[in-house]
């Protein structure tokens, strides 16, 4: 569509999509190795946004412009202010800066509301040499280790990298101040291999919390002039596999529906919708039935389960 196939085939990570569950102890329990079929080929956001805006005419994007609020003006126009004091008047406006949305609040009275979950995110870098047993432990794509209510999920990335999530379902006040340290969560792990938890005692990052926030399922609103949104922006929800995919098809079929309504962006914009809305609750519901599955009650056997029919017949 963008006409960026040869540029996107170039920065497939390939292998990047074998996945195998591990116990607390490090043991194999299910695998996938990564059938070359490229049927959901691997890439870093970073390489993608990358090609992306090199595509972009020069100036398309003005970076620094963090948008502090948008003000209705009638007419379908917009007023923005930033944070280095400029504003702006758009006459269509496309809110796409993700779950704290500034421009949502012209559609919607909703605000994301905590899911009871977060993520610690960690980076091993040079880790065949520096960490081999962690990548030993991850293999050549995604691995899970879980239990119900907490683990890793951590991922072969391209360079030699090994990104890990570590998930724990707690209060969002438990990691408040020190509750995000390093120390308190490997505690968490007591007892639990070496090479797993060497994914954050070992990280060659500093731990960052992503506390995760939902939408309703079925978040949607009445038609406004001159505005709409997109990504998690309008659909936020918990990371089911699928969020930057919706979001970059959300940006795609809205350039569609413009393209196909020339002159009339209000025909645009409800078009758009309409597709968007459906989707975006199907996807949600989606998304934390497969957090159900990889993280609930029966963890990990549910995601072993699924490997197993998945990989057919021995």
């Amino acid at each position: 569509m963008a006409g960026l196939t040869e540029e996107y085939a170039a920065i497939i990570h390939r292998g990047g999509g074998a996945q195998r569950v591990l116990d607390q102890q490090g043991k194999v329990l299910a695998e996938l190795p990564d059938d070359g079929s490229l049927t959901r080929p691997e890439a870093l956001r970073g390489d993608i946004r990358r090609i992306l805006l090199r595509s972009l005419p020069a100036g398309a994007v003005q970076w620094g412009k963090k948008l502090l609020s948008a003000t209705a003006l009638g007419q379908g126009r917009h007023e923005l202010t930033f944070a280095d004091h400029t504003t702006a008047t758009t006459d269509i406006l496309v809110g796409a800066e993700g779950t704290w949305s500034r421009v949502r609040a012209l559609l919607s009275d909703e605000q994301p509301t905590y899911a009871g979950m977060s993520y610690i995110d960690t980076y091993l870098h040079d880790v065949d040499d520096r960490h081999p047993k962690a990548a030993a432990a991850v293999g050549d794509g995604a691995m899970y280790a879980l239990i119900p209510g907490k683990g890793f999920l951590a991922h072969r990335e391209a360079g030699n990298v090994i990104h890990t999530y570590v998930i724990l379902n707690r209060p969002v006040e438990w990691f408040a101040g020190a509750g995000a340290s390093t120390e308190r969560i490997a505690a968490e792990f007591d007892g639990w291999a070496p090479e797993l938890t060497a994914l954050l005692t070992d990280a060659d990052s500093a731990p960052v919390l992503r506390s995760i926030y939902q939408l309703p399922d079925q978040h949607r609103w009445t038609r406004v002039p001159g505005v709409t949104l997109l990504g998690d922006a309008a659909h936020v929800t918990v990371p089911g596999g699928e969020g930057a995919n919706i979001a970059m098809l959300d940006g795609a079929e809205l350039g569609e529906a413009i393209a196909a309504h020339p002159g009339d962006i209000e025909a645009a914009f409800t078009a758009y919708e309409q597709v968007m809305f459906r989707r975006a609750h199907a996807e949600a519901v989606a998304a934390h039935e497969t957090i159900d599955l990889i993280f609930g009650s029966g963890a990990p056997h549910g995601l072993v389960s699924l490997m197993d029919v998945r990989s057919g017949p021995a």
